[in-house]
């Protein structure tokens, strides 16, 4: 099997999908996935929550200029993906700058008293609580009505994704690349790196320069819900100092150690030593025990040495397109980041402002 393209995408996670549906609004676009369905590594893994107050301020503009689409998904799906959460942060006295650093230029965040803190979550030790703040707008992000709603416009426009095929050979000749895999080459003059965890090496392969990405595992659990309580209407609530997460999910408890540990891409999973140094946080900042872990898991979230995306053409490699170092906010900024490459591959002026989109450039990541 050969196929020619205008524009190849390696990676099927919401990143490759997202930027594949609007880019086949101009032309022919091809996703290949490894695996064998797409999203089957960080997307499907997400907290799934959309937090506009989240990351540098790079990010929080991205933020915000996603929100639109996943209230109102025009093309990707016929009503909200997003579902009213909150975000709780709580701090003991040692994460008192800690939250004041997340407070700093946040929109619609609103201090609480412990008081207002455990009126919200039940479980939380009050005397244990320093400060408090909440972010009400924070909401659940419907992550596979998103996935599947960009598929379904890849393909509505002409596009195609080809699972089972991981990319093993990358070259260039005469303008066009050629991409070797199990299911055949691929050719088209623009290639767009969007692997995830995998994007320095597909750079590898491409004989393009690595930007320094750097994969980090993040675990979770889930835990029944506390005796005697219902969950349900409960916010996401954190430490402010990232030693622990918890949000509920379908009537139980989704605990994370917020762990970021760095490791080589690979399909992850959790240390049982990481998760239980997290569990304990977690305990010593709640009233109930943790007696029982009903399921585990872990996936990767890669980051470059500013905690930036990278979203432009290679400086060093004509037609190589970076789409990568999204880190835990891949599934909310994908609106914003996969108009932004759309345009700079159609050559057009994005909407998002000049500093952002120069922040994203892979130049700046080039070591000299």
């Amino acid at each position: 099997m050969s196929q020619t393209s205008d524009i190849i995408i390696i990676g099927g996670g919401i990143a490759g999908i997202s930027a594949g549906a609007r880019m086949a609004a101009d032309a022919r676009i091809t996703v290949l996935e490894a695996e064998d369905a797409i999203g089957y590594h960080s997307t499907g893994r997400s907290a799934a929550i959309f937090i506009r107050n989240y990351g540098n301020a790079t990010l929080r503009a991205l933020n915000a200029a996603s929100e639109p689409l996943f209230m109102q998904p025009k093309g990707i799906s016929d009503n909200s993906l997003l579902t009213p959460r909150g975000l709780l942060y709580v701090a003991l006295e040692e994460h008192l700058e800690d939250l004041e650093a997340i407070l700093e230029g946040a929109t619609g965040m609103e201090r609480l008293s412990a008081d207002q803190a455990v009126a919200r979550v039940p479980i939380l030790k009050r005397d244990s609580i320093a400060a408090a703040a909440v972010e009400p707008g924070a909401q659940d992000i419907d992550v596979d009505r998103l996935l599947q709603g960009f598929a379904k416009m890849l393909r509505q426009r002409g596009g195609s994704i080809v699972n089972k095929a991981p990319v093993t050979a990358i070259s260039r000749t005469n303008g066009t690349w050629t991409l070797q895999t199990p299911q055949g080459s691929f050719s088209a003059p623009v290639v767009v790196n969007a692997g995830g965890a995998w994007a320095d090496e597909i750079a590898k392969l491409a004989s393009v320069q690595p930007l320094g990405l750097t994969p980090m595992r993040r675990s979770a659990v889930i835990l029944p819900a506390p005796e005697g309580h219902d969950v349900t209407g409960w916010p996401l609530f954190a430490c402010a100092g990232e030693g622990w997460y918890c949000k509920p999910d379908a009537g139980k408890l989704m605990v994370s150690p917020a762990d970021e540990d760095p490791t080589e891409p690979f399909d992850a999973w959790p240390d049982d030593m990481v998760l239980a140094e997290g569990l304990h946080r977690f305990e010593q900042a709640v009233t109930v025990p943790v007696t029982r872990i009903e399921r585990s898991w872990a996936g990767l979230r890669s980051f470059f040495p500013d905690r930036t995306p990278a979203v432009g053409f290679a400086p060093d490699a004509e037609g190589f397109f970076w789409l990568a170092g999204q880190g835990g906010y891949g599934v909310q900024t994908s609106p914003a980041l996969s108009a932004l490459a759309a345009d700079l591959c159609a050559g057009r002026t994005s909407t998002l402002p000049d500093t952002v989109v120069q922040a994203l450039a892979p130049n700046r990541l080039i070591k000299s």
